[in-house]
């Protein structure tokens, strides 16, 4: 019989357990439970499911919850996936008890991010897909299989000698694009203090890169190796020098650095199908994957919070005539109840 529980084990069973499991992703690990309650600070509620002694299912669930975006559990909120792992029926205690989480706690919504499709009866939105492109064992081949716009483009910023750099050293120069970028496009940037986090918790797993021109950082990604592949979670370059096109080398050199450890899929990360970013994301030759958000509300029709939405569209015109240092340095404390 599968009981659902609290998981008081030790983080190395949890993490064992995900990397069994069928549908897996580095956002099930259990780092990001220390990751979201050192910086963000929201309590976390994962479940475990047993058959005796036995771990037959996980699911981790973050509570978001404020004053002016509501209350939610999500899994995982801020990242691309989430929701249960195990069997088929582990998925189901682990959804059933999810939501009389959810219905106790009068919640406004309960979200499971799944990158699969999921045996379970909640409601399920398909308006977010992720972009894979399967990679080749040689990078030479990867660009000889490029469109010959896409190849002119990547080699463009090498000519105006543009050049890319990994590190854990860039850091620094990837949040100054980023935090600039985020409020160019008039969205809440996240805190110095989370990258700092990723790092101390998967040192081994998060990638930083960034485009430069002379000693100036105009493009950067961050993002993770797990499993066969490599994911660019977050990726941004300064409008500034948008004419050199870095970000195309910087993405080139990221699938690049993927081949060279042996990694067989490079992740563009999650979108919208058919808007700009997704369009980029194709013209790699990529293809697409439906995800499956799976969301249970009491009223029914919930969504996370977006500038999409009426109620909200007015924030972006606003944001982005904050100068970039207060941006920056407020950005943080409204982000972290957007999930």
């Amino acid at each position: 019989m599968i009981t659902v529980e609290r998981f008081v084990g030790q983080p190395d069973e949890w993490d064992q357990f995900v990397r069994s499991a069928s549908g897996w992703t580095h956002f099930h690990l259990y780092g990001w439970r220390r990751v979201m309650e050192r910086v963000f600070h929201h309590a976390c509620v994962y479940l475990a499911a047993r058959d005796g002694n036995a771990l037959v299912g996980v699911l981790p669930l973050v509570r978001v919850k404020s004053a002016l975006f509501g209350h939610y559990l999500v899994s995982m909120p801020f990242l691309n996936y989430g929701g249960p792992l195990g069997s088929d029926q582990a998925i189901l205690a682990l959804t059933e008890a999810a939501e009389r989480q959810a219905r106790e706690d009068k919640v406004k919504l309960l979200e499971l991010r799944s990158r699969r499709q999921l045996p379970i009866a909640l409601p399920v939105s398909t308006r977010k897909i992720t972009v894979v492109l399967d990679l080749p064992s040689d990078p030479d081949q990867l660009m000889k299989q490029l469109d010959a716009k896409v190849r002119s483009q990547v080699r463009r910023p090498l000519k105006d000698g543009v050049t890319v750099r990994f590190g854990r050293d860039q850091l620094d120069p990837f949040f100054a694009v980023f935090a600039h970028h985020m409020r160019d496009l008039g969205t809440p940037t996240q805190s110095r203090h989370l990258f700092e986090v990723i790092v101390e918790t998967f040192p081994d797993d998060v990638w930083f890169g960034c485009a430069y021109l002379g000693d100036e950082a105009i493009a950067g990604g961050c993002g993770f190796r797990w499993g066969n592949e490599f994911e660019m979670t977050w990726a941004s370059a300064l409008n500034a020098h948008k004419k050199l096109s870095a970000n195309m080398l910087l993405y080139w050199s990221f699938m690049e650095r993927a081949i060279e450890v042996g990694c067989g899929v490079f992740n563009f990360g999650r979108c919208s199908p058919e808007g700009g970013t997704h369009r980029f994301k194709k013209q790699w030759g990529s293809r697409d994957e439906q995800l499956y958000w799976y969301d249970w509300s009491a009223t029914g029709g919930t969504k996370t919070p977006s500038p999409d939405d009426g109620a909200y569209s007015w924030g972006p015109r606003v944001w982005q005539r904050i100068p970039v240092p207060i941006a920056t340095a407020l950005g943080p404390s409204i982000v972290k109840y957007i999930p």
